[in-house]
């Protein structure tokens, strides 16, 4: 019997590990953009 699958054509555990994957690569992209925004405002303040 085959495992089923979801929308995605993923079976749950490899959705699973696909989320997993996801939230670090995400948290580390909004890490970088938050140290971006950071930096350009301490190069040119706008207020």
């Amino acid at each position: 019997m085959a495992e089923s699958k979801g929308v995605s054509g993923l079976t749950p555990d490899q959705a699973k590990e696909f989320h997993e994957q996801f939230k670090i690569t995400y948290t580390a992209f909004v890490g970088l953009a938050a140290v971006a925004h950071i930096l350009v405002i301490g190069a040119q303040p706008w207020f």
